[in-house]
């Protein structure tokens, strides 16, 4: 049995984007997951979708926040692994390529055996001078 991962409207959040919870979610007032549950409602309009990512599930998980505690996002990270990356994809375009097995030279094939003969010439299965 294989088990899969659901799809609904969390999986077109982009990690770490705020987003308006109404735009996303529409429905009853709810919660800031900070705030906690013995604050009061707010209306969707007033809190944002978070999505963080995760160690272990590659979904991700959703929190919302009020203005108040919606966490900063820190873009110089993923700047800089993307700037690596493209760092290293450009190292890799002006390397030197491996030589291919089609490159090599051909050697002269002996008209009896159909083999490759040696530098010299000479065919050693069947003794043939080329």
């Amino acid at each position: 049995m294989k088990i899969t991962a659901s799809s609904d409207w969390r999986d077109s959040l982009a990690f770490d984007a705020p987003t308006v919870v109404s735009e996303i979610a529409p429905g009853e007032d709810t919660r800031c997951s900070v705030c906690g549950p013995a604050s009061d409602a707010r209306p969707r309009t007033e809190l944002w979708a978070l999505k963080h990512r995760h160690p272990t599930d590659h979904a991700g998980y959703v929190r919302f926040y009020c203005t108040e505690h919606l966490p900063v996002i820190d873009r110089k990270p993923a700047a800089a692994k993307t700037a690596k990356a493209n760092a290293a994809r450009a190292e890799r375009k002006t390397a030197t390529r491996r030589p291919m097995l089609s490159d090599a030279p051909l050697r002269a094939l002996c008209p009896n055996c159909f083999v490759e003969t040696s530098a010299k010439g000479l065919c050693g299965i069947c003794g043939t001078q080329l």
